[in-house]
């Protein structure tokens, strides 16, 4: 049986020491994940990401989601890309003034599910084709009451009917 050449045995070291660290960094960013939500008697506890934001794990029609919370936000806002996959039809346009200016989109309703057990049926929601990431806004977190301090935010859903 002939050898492998030298050059081909040197690629396929590198391919499975390039596989074990992208492996290893997913691991280690799922848990950093995990260890951002926790849920307990009606108090949902969410750490401040390395990003700088609150995150707050769920899903859009069935489609798992890592929504971002923006205070500042009127209402939920979805990308373009995610109200497609989730199966979003448009309803109507919309026209908003932005911090980063004015921006048109179109308005959908959606099934929202976050977890630790909030769930919104039929929520109005604005999509946009230039969003990066979905936000949830103020129609959502004017509902609970929640309070921040030391990198976790804290949310009361014990009071709100989320079924």
């Amino acid at each position: 049986m002939q050898e492998l050449p030298r050059s081909l045995k040197l690629a396929t070291v590198w391919l499975l020491i390039g596989l074990v660290v992208f492996l290893a960094v997913q691991w280690m960013q799922q848990r950093e994940r995990r260890s951002q939500f926790s849920a307990s008697g009606g108090v949902i506890e969410l750490r401040r990401a390395a990003d700088g934001h609150f995150h707050w794990p769920g899903r859009v029609n069935g489609v798992a989601v890592d929504f971002l919370l923006d205070t500042g936000a009127t209402g939920t806002t979805l990308p373009l890309a995610l109200a497609q996959q989730a199966g979003l039809e448009a309803i109507g346009a919309m026209r908003s003034d932005t911090a980063g200016g004015v921006v048109s989109g179109q308005i959908a309703r959606a099934d929202i599910e976050l977890d630790g057990g909030v769930r919104l049926k039929n929520l109005r929601v604005s999509v946009l084709p230039r969003l990066s990431s979905p936000l949830l806004g103020m129609d959502v977190l004017g509902k609970l009451h929640f309070s921040q301090a030391d990198g976790v935010m804290r949310l009361d859903t014990s009071n709100g009917d989320w079924n």
